[in-house]
């Protein structure tokens, strides 16, 4: 048997048991130990140590828990209530007001942790409850909180982004930086397609009451300091970071503690509060490992296998493509696999395919990274298995059925896949920061 039915067996079989329900890194591991072992004997077993050995040396690797951790404190200990009253006052008086706050909300949430699921948290608890008193239809509430939470994979600091740097072998710090302007851009077309909205249909977001818009200046400029803790947090992560007074991983320490000590500041870090952030930064982060190690074995052996060589010659030589029509084809497959697989299975499964292939063809893999993100995003939202549905569906009220909220996403992936074809064709939106900072 040729090595390029190999790897195809390969694959095909992992695809079949990750549909069986199993464990992403069981699946991954399972398949790629078998295939080790069955084409090298017991010297194949040499590929998980090393990649074990890989691991546990990839010192960038313990900023994970300490993002986790910090996007957890913010979540249990409520540090967001303040932030959404903040944006309550300002925007409340406008049609859709509530819900571009809440887009704001996000987008400061996302910049004090890597993570979605704090994002989803915090706006499923506070801003949903609240939108949906006031009167915002139901599906643009829920669209808003599921495309807004989102950001946290792209926003730096992007656990997403860290996993992909260790397997493309990226700066982690280029990579951060390459996600803001992206982050920022597809957050102003979220906010764009809220106004635009609101304005022809006003019933889908109405403006709060005359009674409630009358709040003291005093009182506004006062709220505004709650705008300021993220602000803190960031820099007290970033500025060291990017001025090289500290390395990743020591910001990444910088911003949990910071986190911490804002809760004990305000007077919110109880004992369950912490207990909890810490077992399910626990659990996030082994599961995260997990994943890593399976996803190093899988790609050791798909190299050794020469498959990366076979898909580039199929390409480029078998189809005759460009590199512009294989990129396209690598992201449509992409949000074709976002139905039914998380963004670190996606990762996990064809970036050792992926990665070396867009390298040969020339283009910039800190770019990459960026639109590999983007379709995370978009695969986070996309029926039937996206991971953000599920979430939602698991946090909305009764009256919010799973139909409300497939329907809802619908215009939010449009405007996501319109912010992946903008950096596309315009690189420098996500490359121009990272080669600013670091003298490109």
């Amino acid at each position: 048997m040729s090595y390029d039915m190999i790897a195809l067996m390969m694959f095909a079989s992992m695809m079949l048991m990750l549909m069986t329900g199993q464990r992403v890194f069981a699946a991954i591991g399972f398949v790629a130990v078998v295939a080790s072992l069955a084409l090298w004997g017991t010297g194949g077993g040499e590929i998980a140590f090393s990649a074990a050995m890989k691991l546990m040396k990839w010192y960038p690797l313990l900023t994970l828990p300490m993002f986790i951790f910090m996007g957890y404190i913010l979540s249990e200990s409520r540090l967001a209530d303040d932030l959404y009253r903040m944006f309550h006052v300002w925007f409340g008086p406008v049609n859709g007001g509530l819900a571009i706050g809440t887009i704001g909300l996000m987008v400061l949430i996302s910049a004090m942790n890597g993570l979605s699921v704090a994002g989803m948290a915090i706006g499923a608890t506070i801003a949903l409850p609240e939108l949906l008193r006031r009167g915002y239809d139901k599906r643009m509430v829920t669209g808003v909180i599921q495309a807004g939470s989102s950001l946290g994979i792209l926003v730096p600091p992007s656990v997403v982004l860290v996993l992909y740097a260790m397997i493309a072998r990226q700066p982690v710090g280029q990579l951060w930086l390459a996600g803001v302007f992206p982050g920022l851009l597809m957050a102003s077309l979220f906010i764009l397609y809220i106004v635009i909205r609101c304005r022809l249909q006003p019933s889908l977001g109405p403006a709060l009451p005359v009674g409630e818009r009358d709040v003291p200046m005093a009182e506004k400029v006062r709220l505004l300091g709650a705008g300021i803790l993220p602000l803190v947090i960031f820099g007290a992560m970033m500025v060291p970071f990017i001025n090289g007074w500290t390395s990743l991983v020591e910001s990444s320490a910088i911003g949990a503690l910071t986190a911490l000590a804002a809760a004990i500041v305000k007077g919110r870090l109880t004992r369950q509060v912490f207990e909890t952030s810490v077992r399910q930064t626990l659990a996030i982060s082994c599961m995260f490992m997990w994943i890593i190690l399976a996803a190093l074995c899988f790609g050791a052996v798909f190299d050794g296998l020469g498959a990366v060589r076979a898909i580039e010659g199929f390409f480029l030589d078998s189809l005759g493509l460009g590199p512009w029509e294989v990129l396209i084809l690598m992201q449509l497959s992409y949000l074709l696999m976002g139905t039914f697989l998380d963004d670190t299975a996606m990762l996990v499964i064809v970036a050792p395919l992926y990665v070396p292939l867009v390298g040969s063809l020339g283009f910039d893999l800190i770019w990459y990274g960026v639109l590999y993100t983007i379709t995370c995003q978009i695969a986070y939202m996309t029926p039937p298995f996206g991971y953000n549905l599920f979430l939602m569906r698991a946090m909305a009220p009764p009256e919010i059925t799973i139909i409300d909220i497939y329907r809802s996403i619908v215009p939010f992936v449009g405007v996501m896949l319109l912010a992946l074809v903008l950096v596309i064709v315009f690189p420098e939106i996500a490359l121009w920061l990272p080669n600013h900072v670091y003298g490109k």
